[in-house]
This record gives C-alpha cells, structure tokens and sequence, in this order.
C-alpha cells in the first residue's frame, strides 16, 4: 500500500518535469474519449440507448448491431453471432441515487431494466449474456434473486467472476476494508475515483512518457495482477484513463463489508433499525448463487488479484448448471480485457459455445 502511494506521488511530481523526458509515445485518441465514441473511432456502428429504471433512473445502453465490414449479415469473426449490446454499469452519473447506490441496485433495478429492453427491442426471448468482474457480481445477484430475468439467459460466460472476496489481495480493496471509516468521512457522499481530468492528465500526459509509462503498467499490475507479457505498453495509457472506472464511495463501502467474508451479503446499513427499512429484517441478507438456475461459463487467472483463484474455486463449487470452466495461470484481473491473446483464450471460446447453443437450438 505505501509502495503505490511512493509511485502516485512519483507521478504527481514528475508531472512538472515532463519537459526533461525526450522519449514520448503518441497519445492514444480514445484517452479522451467516451463508450460512444470509441466505438465509432474503431469503424463499428454505433447506437445509444437511455433506459429508465424501475425506480426512475437513466442508464446509457449501447448496441453494435453489426461488424465494421457487413450490415448484419455473417462474415465479420467478432460479431458473426448476434449484435453486442454494452451496459455501463456506473452510468447512474451524478444522479443522486449514484452516491447512495451499490451493487445491490445494479442487479436489482439496472441489469433487469437492461435486459427487458433489449427483449423487447430485439424480439428475442433469450440473450447470452457476458460479464467481467463486477458485471459478473450483479448478474449472480440478479439470476439467482429475480428467476423471471434468468429465464431469459441462455448462457451467462463469466470472465475473472467475482462473488466473494475473502482471498483478494487487490490493494483497491484492502484499502477499502482498512480506511472505510475515513473512506466515507473523506468522501463523503460522493463518487470514488470517477474519470476526471486528472486521470486524463496521467494517462494522456504521463504514461505516454517512455519512464513513467513503467510506473503506469505497475499501477495496474498491483491493483489487478501481474501478467508483463500480455500488456500492450502502446496502449497504457488508454487503460489507465478508463481504469478503475468511477464508482460511489457506497460501492466501494458495501465491498469492504464482505472482504474476508466467504459470503456475499446485501449492503448493511449500519443498524437494525435501518437494515428493517430496507430489508424487513436486522441484518441484511445473504445472496445465495446455488440459486441460479441459468447455464454458465466461467474463466478466470492464476494472476488475478482480484477475482483471487480461491475465491473462484469456492463459487464454481456452487454453480449450479457449470457448462465450461477455464482457467489462465499467466492472467490477471485485466487480461480478459486488454491481454495480447484474449481472443485466442477467451473470445473465440465463447463464440464457439454460442454458435453451438444456436445450432443445437436450430435442430429442436
């Protein structure tokens, strides 16, 4: 912990001295830029959607509903299976339920009211549905809390899953558990590092720096695991300006009450009286993942400091319907997102299991 405070305040000093460094890389264009927009720098169709939630609130949704070289038809490898529809999972924004929202809220109000519309707009009656890391933990949550939203998944592929965290080793969450109580003295409440311009300031301005683009790559080791092989260093600074996402300082509260915990429970409120208005009990509640009855996929790495390989091994041994499991000794929490190999290693697994699921679909 200290080691990553030493480094941030390297950076921060640094800043000022970037003139003395020679050796700078081309910034990146997709630093500054949003979902949307990345989307359309990449030469793929673009469509956003706001949706509104059961208790009133606005999500970005969006859909690519076709590769870059055809319009719907077969032929582009990354979406020869069906149209991709891309949740942004703290897109709550500055909206006041944000800063007192959690986990508890994305699976109970966002992922469903995300789902229902894409059943409705599309006219299919079932959709597969990819998570990583928290996008995993809210879809646990929902599949097993909320059957009429599972019935409507073929497949759920989990990439790095994370259910518990009694074994992660992730500083982001040791610091969480240690400082909680400054956390939110400190933050209030507000958002926890959300993407301001400071963080574009790092990622556009330092990591492109030959030296600091160092110290960025072991900002992201330390917090997600160690795979150097795998980084694209060009790319550091495009990872570090979108990563950690922003999140509410509640989200980050609600993690530290279940670090070290081998059981994922809802948000505690802080007393009985408090946990009787939301839950109708004293305490808050266990979610139960044996209570999903949706077939499922899971990948995870042997690097992950996150998704801890314990902690994986514990939930797959409560999965109840476990189609493939898979795991990646060299990758870390990251990997399944911006590794060199992913589409060998993950993707074109995936695709493969949808393809088959829609041939043997065809078949009935």
């Amino acid at each position: 912990m200290s080691y990553l405070f030493r480094v941030t305040s390297l950076i921060l000093i640094l800043g000022t001295m970037q003139g003395a460094f020679l050796y700078r890389r081309a910034q990146n264009p997709e630093v500054n830029m949003n979902i949307s927009q990345i989307i359309s720098y990449w030469g793929y169709p673009d469509e956003m959607y706001d949706i509104v939630t059961e208790d009133g609130y606005i999500l970005g949704l969006y859909r690519i509903p076709y590769g870059k070289t055809n319009s719907g038809s077969s032929g582009n490898i990354q979406f020869r299976t069906t149209c991709l529809w891309i949740q942004e999972l703290h897109s709550r924004g500055f909206q006041l339920c944000f800063f007192f929202c959690s986990f508890d809220e994305m699976a109970k109000y966002d992922l469903p009211a995300s789902i229902d519309f894409i059943v409705k707009h599309t006219g299919q009656e079932e959709i597969f549905y990819v998570g990583h890391s928290q996008g995993t933990t809210i879809a646990f949550i929902t599949f097993s809390t909320i059957p009429q939203i599972a019935e409507r998944i073929k497949i759920f592929f989990a990439l790095a899953p994370v259910f518990s965290i009694k074994y992660s080793k992730s500083p982001l969450i040791k610091l969480a558990y240690k400082w909680r109580s400054v956390l939110k003295a400190f933050f209030g409440n507000k958002d926890f590092l959300p993407n301001t311009s400071f963080k574009r300031f790092v990622g556009s301005k330092l990591c492109p720096l030959k030296i600091i683009g160092k110290i960025c790559r072991d900002i992201l080791f330390m917090i997600y695991g160690y795979d150097q092989e795998n980084l694209n260093m060009s790319r550091v600074d495009v990872y570090l300006s979108h990563n950690p996402a922003g999140t509410s300082v509640q989200n980050m509260l609600h993690w530290s009450q279940v670090f070290h915990s081998s059981h994922l429970r809802a948000f505690d409120w802080g007393s009985p009286a408090l946990n009787l208005v939301h839950f109708n009990q004293s305490t808050s509640p266990y979610y139960d993942v044996r209570n999903m009855n949706v077939s499922t996929a899971t990948w995870n790495g042997g690097n992950d400091l996150l998704a801890d390989p314990q902690d994986v091994k514990n939930l797959l041994s409560e999965i109840t319907n476990p189609i493939y499991h898979k795991t990646i000794s060299c990758y870390n929490h990251i990997d399944f997102l911006f590794g060199l190999d992913v589409y060998q290693q993950v993707y074109h697994e995936i695709i493969d299991i949808i393809q088959d699921k829609k041939k043997e679909q065809a078949q009935l």
